[in-house]
Parts: structure tokens; sequence; C-alpha cells
């Protein structure tokens, strides 16, 4: 036998599933449903009970790890954003790491979507059964603590964008915002007034572009994108494309003299060819 098939064999889970009151019970047979897992390869205990959320059902779960040695446990519940931890916690408190426990949802995904019981509860033994098979596989995970990187990265510096730049860098972090037009501002900065006060948008927008653009600790890359990210979280890496300006920024006052002698402002915008060309289009209709 190598170590593998060993491996296999020492596995012993544990099932159990909740009536959760009458919300699951009353549309899957849960009986049915635990006695369908008990015969499943690795599995040693196979249980219901009313309220496994509950003192008591957590208390079962734990003398079922204790005296029946189980190493991996699934409960077939309601949502595990909604008890997923309570469970975990059941499970490393009776010695067993809480990696290696599985939760199957049988009440948002079978009892509240289904009127027939029949088929209700064949599809809570086919999540019952997926549960059991992955948790089999499944490896014991330990916690650490980690060094991240705090510094935050926003695409697009529209009103969205820049507002959220500003709550960041009150925090104390460091904010990194990239846009693809050469100015800040999106779409709101072509408004003239917001719905419904019908304020003056630029009257909103205006304070907030000043802001950003004097935050130290916010970093801004204008007529720039954003060419690959890799990483995970809190240790991201970002590849971005700054697009040639062709001015120094360091001199630049924003007077627009420049733009009058620029000879790229004699060739035709796209927005103008589309211009000319709907207006041709016009003439010969």
């Amino acid at each position: 036998m190598n170590k593998e098939e060993s491996k296999k064999d020492d596995v012993r889970i544990g099932f159990f599933i909740c009536h959760c009151g009458v919300n699951i019970s009353s549309t899957v047979n849960v009986a049915d449903v635990r006695d369908h897992v008990s015969k499943l390869p690795n599995v040693v205990v196979s249980q219901d009970y009313k309220f496994m959320c509950s003192d008591p059902g957590q208390d079962l779960i734990k003398n079922a790890i204790k005296t029946n040695k189980l190493n991996r446990v699934v409960v077939a519940a309601c949502s595990p954003l909604m008890h997923e931890l309570t469970f975990r916690n059941a499970c490393e408190k009776a010695g067993l790491n809480k990696f290696l426990f599985q939760m199957a949802n049988i009440r948002e995904h079978c009892s509240w979507v289904h009127d027939n019981k029949d088929e209700a509860t064949l599809k809570a033994k086919s999540h019952a059964s997926a549960a059991v098979s992955r948790v089999a596989l499944q490896s014991p995970l330990e916690v650490d603590r980690v060094k991240i990187n705090k510094d935050t990265l926003i695409i697009g510096a529209g009103i969205a964008g820049i507002q959220a730049a500003l709550e960041i860098a009150d925090s104390g972090n460091n904010v990194f915002l990239v846009e693809k037009e050469p100015s800040i501002g999106g779409k709101m900065a072509l408004f003239d007034k917001t719905f419904p006060t019908l304020d003056c948008s630029a009257c909103i927008l205006t304070p907030k572009m000043v802001s950003a653009g004097h935050r130290e600790n916010i970093k801004l890359f204008s007529w720039a994108e954003v060419v690959s990210v890799s990483g995970f979280l809190g240790n991201f890496k970002v590849k971005i494309k700054k697009k040639a300006r062709y001015v120094d920024t360091e001199k630049c006052t924003g007077c627009g003299q420049c733009w009058s002698h620029c000879p790229a402002s004699r060739f035709p915008t796209r927005r103008q060819i589309i211009l000319e060309n709907d207006i041709l289009i016009n003439e010969k209709k």
C-alpha cells in the first residue's frame, strides 16, 4: 500500500445535517439525506439535529470528533456566510484543524428554491455527497501573519475614484490614482448641472480635483493606463504605462499657449473626422 492509499484509508468523516427548524426539513427529507451520506466512503458518523448552530448542536460535533476520532467534518445547513465560522471554531475547539471542515448549503440552494420535496431532497443529497468528496481531499492549513503593502491603487479618476482616493488618503494610507485621460474629473467634468439638485457640477468636482492634486499621499498618474497586474492580496505588482505628453510637466503652467503652435493640433481629431463623415452622409441624403 503506497502513502496516498494509506492517507485515503485514514480519512474519517463526520456528517451532520441541520433541520434549521422547518426551514430545511419542511422541503428536504433530512433523514433520507442522513442515511444516504452514511453509506458513502470514509463517512464514520452521519447525524441530524434540529439546530446545528446552537450550543447543543456544536457540542454534538465536538463530542463526535473526540469519540470517533474524526479528522474531517461536513455540515449540511444554511449559507456558509452565516455559520461557516461557527462550525470551524467548533472543530478547532475539539482539536481538529478548522480547514478540514466543509459546509453544504442545502437551505438557500435546495429547500428555499424548490417546492417539490423529492427534487429538493435529491439535490440536497448531491450537495452533501459533493461536500463529503471534497473534504476528503482537503489538507490542514495554518493561519499566518505576514506584512502587507497598504498602498491602494485606484483605476479611474472620475468623481468616484477621486472621492475614494481622498477618503483613503485621509486614513493615512498612500494612494496611486490612475486616469487614462489627460485630466482627472471623468464624465462629471463634462456636465453643467447634477441631478436632482441641479447644482453646478464644476462647483462640486473642482475642489475635489484640486484637493487630490495637493495631497502628498496621493500619487496621480494621468494620461496613463494599467498594463498588467500580478501578485496576490497585500502584495500586488502593477505595471503602469505613461503616455508621452511632449510637455515638461514640471514647467507647464496650463496656459494652453503651446497648443496653438503644436504640429499635432493641425491634424483632425477622431471626433472631427466622425462629424465630417456625418455631414457628408447627410448631404448625400
